[in-house]
This record gives C-alpha cells, structure tokens and sequence, in this order.
C-alpha cells in the first residue's frame, strides 16, 4: 500500500536545472532577425575552427583513431578517470622542467567545459563565490550558478593588451572565495599573459590562500614573439587545478576530450578534493574511449610542423583582420597575441542609431550577412568579438562589409558615399553556411 498522498501530477524543475543559464545563449537567441538574402552568411562568431574546413586535423591524428576503432580494445568502458595508458600520455605531454606530472594527477573528462565543471563543484559550495574574468568565457558563470554558486568579475585591462587589473583582483576577495579561475591564452580577448604579470597573480593567490582553476585550452597557440607559460609551471605554492584538452590544439572539439590535471606540490588540497574529482568524475562514467585508445599517439607524434602551421595562419588572419579593421570609422580593434578572436571597440556614441553593442550586431547582420558575438556575452558591452578561424578571403570580405555598414551608420560619415575601403579584397563567392552558425 502506498503512503503518498499524491492524486495529480506536480512535476516541477530542480533547483539546478531552474539556476542554469547560459548568457550566450540567452542573448544571441534573442537576436531576431534574418541575414540578407542577397549576400552570402559570414559567421564570425562560431569558436569552432574545424566549421569551414580550412583548418583541418593532420592525418597521424585520424590515423591514430583509425587505429584506436580497428583495435577492438576501446569499445567498452574505461575507469572513470581514464585509461592508465591515455593518462600517462597527458601526462608526459603536459610536463615540463618546471612542473612534473603524475599520472595519478590527471583526471580525463568529456571535453575542457567538462574539466572546468568538474573543477568548480569540487573546489567550491553553494553560498561561496569563485572568481571570473571580465570580459570572459559565459560558461563560467553557467556551471557555478546551476551549483547555487556564486559569481564575481575582476576587470582585464584592454589597453595593457587584456592583463588582470590586479588591483581588481584583489578587491573581489572575500571569505567565502573558493578558487580564482585564469584564462590563459583567453577567449574572448585573444591574450597571452606574460611570465611576470602570471607570477603576480600567484602572488595575491598565495597571499589570500585560494586555489586557482587554470582554464588553459589554448595553451600554446600563441603568437610569434610570445610565450605560453603554464600557471603550475611557475606555481611554487598555490594549488592549481589545470584544465585543458584536445579541441583547440588539434582542431578536434567534437572528439570530446579534455583532462584536470592536479597540480599540489603541498598537499594543500590533500586526499579529500583528489578523491572528490575522483567521485565527481563518476558521474559521467570516463571520457570518450576510442579517443583514450588514441591518445599516446597523437600527444607523442603529432608533427610541430602542424601546430606551427596552425598558429601561422592564426596568425596572419589577425593581422589582416587587424589591418583592415583600425582603418574603419567608429571601430578599434586590439591585436591579439595567441587564441582564434579579438575583441573589437564600438564607440557607441558615433552610432546614434544604435542604442548598444546588441543593436550594432543585429542590424549588421541584417544588412551585411555578418554575424559577430557582441560583447554582452562576455559581461563586457561596447564591444563585438570576432573569429580569425574562416579562411582568409572570407574574412576579408567580412572585414570589407563590416566597415561600408560602419560608414552608412557612423554620425560623421553618414549619408557620405561609400568608397572602396579595402582595395586588395577579393569578393568572396556566394555559398551556404551551415544553419548552426548563426547560433554557435
């Protein structure tokens, strides 16, 4: 006999399920408005740089996956954290004279976002607060607020090339601060932080004794003249939790595989937060297996050739997009040093139509059939952020749009006519674009 009183239906949404909430999504779902239909779709905002197919992984990396799926070995599942082998690969990839890694410390989890969640649940409570960049990454504030976690910004500093305003940063610290989290090279900004300015965010972590969540997806896709430097690689006392994967690096994000690697060189975290993750980690029943099974491969064999020649056309996308860019009316763009974005300035006020970085995204999209992120997504308006991963005469085209729609609406050139503002761009041919870019 059954004790409930129940006699109708009360299905209601829990409590995590009524707290998530994804900015980017939120925002750019509200953007009603259709391209126009006589210029071709120019996504500017998709961070996935294998949607065009310019940029493409090398074939040992396929092969090593072709390899993995004809071995039979990997159809089942693995132990939560990974296989020993896939972890021990991380393992060595990711250790330096600096900073050794232990198999034991790398935890392998579907993908960075996956990493980074893991991260936050297992270092923070709900009622205490972590703290993000501003302008960041919307998927911070996303996993700590389903958690009933609370969030708050510290200020990049666009005009020292997006460095952490220290002084900020040491504001936001409070009691209840659970762990900082560092983007580092950053999406949106395109930044790489020098060795000196990592060391003096390590020195107000160790100063308040809060851990640091290092979301590090771009480690390594810097530019000529720049630096990675891991925060655990020059970490002599603060507890790091380094988070990190395939997808960027290798152009793989759809293969769903990312890694939190521990670093504690005193035992600060102690067995509690390890066994943690480890607990957490069981609830999504290990990572992808084929790409486990792959693993040693490609972290071993992958050509240098290959990541140079991908920083290479990174590179010189930013440059044109930059060039191109400082030339139009109303618009500032900071040259970024690593990642696949720069971020851009609208000066607002030279735009009186528009009453904020949203309206300047919707109307260009309607006239011009280019569609940036605006900088409302990343907590950080007057701004647009664009993505160098399209092929170059793409972005050129983009770039030559994006400055006629500049000059029909900016109050001092308004109503002027409209010169060829890029002589050297090639009209990129009309061909469809994948009905998720417009939503990525």
């Amino acid at each position: 006999m059954s004790c409930t009183s129940r006699n109708h239906w009360d299905v209601k949404l829990s409590e995590i399920g009524r707290r998530t909430h994804n900015p980017i999504r939120s925002i750019v779902e509200n953007i009603v408005c259709e391209p126009n239909p006589e210029k071709s779709m120019i996504a500017l905002s998709i961070g996935d740089p294998t949607t065009f197919g310019n940029l493409k992984p090398p074939k040992e990396v396929i092969a090593a996956v072709q390899e993995s799926v004809a071995s039979q070995l990997y159809n089942g599942y693995a132990p939560s954290t990974g296989y020993e082998s896939a972890r021990a690969a991380v393992a060595e990839y990711s250790s330096n004279e600096f900073a050794r890694v232990d198999p034991k410390d790398v935890i392998l989890c579907s993908g960075c976002s996956c990493a980074l969640d893991l991260s936050i649940s297992a270092l923070a409570r709900e009622g205490q607060n972590i703290l993000i960049p501003r302008p960041g990454f919307a998927i911070y504030k996303t996993l700590a607020g389903s958690f009933g976690i609370n969030v708050k910004s510290y200020n990049l500093r666009p005009e020292l090339g997006w460095e952490i305003d220290l002084d900020d940063l040491e504001s936001q610290i409070d009691e209840s601060t659970a762990a900082i989290i560092i983007n580092n090279p950053s999406n949106p900004c395109g930044s790489v932080f020098s060795r000196d300015h990592i060391l003096d965010i390590l020195d107000i972590a160790a100063k308040y004794y809060v851990p640091i969540i290092a979301d590090e997806i771009y480690e390594h896709m810097v530019f000529p003249g720049r630096a990675f430097h891991s925060l655990a690689s020059l970490s002599t006392e603060v507890p790091i939790l380094s988070c990190s994967g395939l997808t960027k690096r290798f152009l793989v994000p759809g293969w769903r595989m990312g890694w939190i690697i521990i670093h504690d060189r005193n035992n600060i975290l102690g067995k509690e937060i390890r066994q943690g993750l480890h607990c957490l980690s069981q609830r999504i029943i290990g990572s992808n297996t084929i790409v486990q099974g792959a693993l040693p491969t490609i972290l071993k064999h992958t050509p240098q050739k290959f990541f140079d020649d991908t920083v290479g056309v990174l590179h010189a996308h930013s440059k044109v997009s930059y060039n191109l860019i400082k030339k139009i009316p109303g618009l500032k763009p900071i040259m970024p040093d690593g990642a696949m974005y720069m971020m851009v300035h609208v000066d607002l006020p030279n735009f009186p139509e528009f009453h904020s970085d949203l309206d300047f995204v919707k109307q260009l999209l309607a006239e011009e059939s280019v569609f940036c992120l605006p900088g409302q997504c990343f907590d950080y308006p007057s701004y647009i952020r664009l993505v160098i991963t399209v092929p170059k005469e793409m972005l050129e085209q983009a770039c030559q749009r994006i400055g006629e729609f500049c000059l029909r609406h900016h109050k001092k050139t308004r109503g002027s006519q409209i010169n060829e503002i890029h002589s050297n761009v090639i009209p990129f041919p009309s061909r469809p674009t994948p009905s998720r870019d417009i939503r990525s």
